[in-house]
């Protein structure tokens, strides 16, 4: 049991270490051509980059990094892909997904508001540099979705689940979920990133297959975006400024995602049992 656990640990650890190589060499390497055909020294383009004032060559690094992620982990079977599980027609499955993911939205929001986590401004100027620019749907909303479920489900949590039995499987689900959040660096997004991880590590386990994950990172996602958009001002504000102030429609709106996140739970404990 220890000499399984340990190499499934440092299977852990290569699995982040690669992913980590991938994602700077990709970046040198775009902050390298980017500099070669603007005629600008490599170090000032880093620099731009690394600060978030350059938020197009950090998408696009981003994009270029979750491509290879993908690559290396499939053609490695380090993530075994196949069409197994879409071949059950897991609609419902899918369904439930999006709707728990955005049922989660207004109650995780509230809550940390409740904690004071926020994110750390230097983080802040990175994430609003990749939103600047569609380059960064193209990484936030599709590519590393796919990757790092890839990464942290599909290689490190089937390695853990490898060595825990059917009983102690939630010790496997935290630890990946522990690693996912430790990878973001800054407490807010790793304390969210460990929640998130939690039920993404649930639905792995329950089905065997990354792409729900998937599903639900890309929701999860796609609703940062779109906010970022829609409400620029939201990051420095607070969420009942989402609903003009009116305390009354806020508690409403919390409630009505409780409405949504609790059947979905309930749903997706069943259908995952059967799909």
């Amino acid at each position: 049991m220890k000499d399984n656990l340990l190499r499934s640990m440092l299977y852990a650890v290569l699995f982040i270490s690669v992913s980590i190589l991938i994602q700077t060499v990709m970046q040198l390497v775009c902050v390298w051509a980017y500099s070669f055909v603007n005629h600008r020294p490599t170090a000032d383009v880093l620099s731009e980059v690394q600060l978030g004032q350059n938020g197009v060559l950090l998408a696009v690094s981003s994009v270029f990094s979750g491509l290879m992620t993908i690559v290396v982990f499939a053609r490695t079977r380090w993530t075994p892909v196949s069409n197994h599980y879409l071949k059950t027609k897991p609609v419902g499955v899918l369904l439930w997904t999006i709707l728990f993911t955005i049922g989660t939205i207004l109650p995780t929001e509230f809550m940390f508001e409740k904690i004071q986590l926020t994110m750390p401004d230097n983080y802040e100027k990175l994430f609003d540099g990749v939103m600047s620019t569609p380059w960064g749907y193209a990484a936030l909303g599709l590519l590393i979705p796919v990757a790092e479920e890839m990464v942290f489900r599909g290689a490190i949590l089937r390695k853990l689940l490898e060595v825990f039995s059917p009983k102690w499987h939630w010790v496997a689900i935290v630890v990946s979920a522990l690693l996912f959040g430790a990878i973001h660096l800054n407490v807010a997004q790793g304390i969210h990133a460990f929640m998130v991880g939690l039920a993404l590590g649930w639905v792995y386990y329950r089905t065997k297959s990354v792409i729900p994950g998937i599903a639900l990172h890309w929701v999860n996602n796609t609703v940062a975006y779109l906010m970022f958009y829609l409400m620029p001002n939201m990051s420095d504000g607070k969420l009942i400024d989402l609903f003009h102030g009116d305390s009354r429609l806020m508690y409403g709106g919390l409630f009505f995602s409780m409405c949504i996140l609790i059947p979905s739970i309930f749903q997706l404990n069943m259908r995952m049992k059967s799909e």
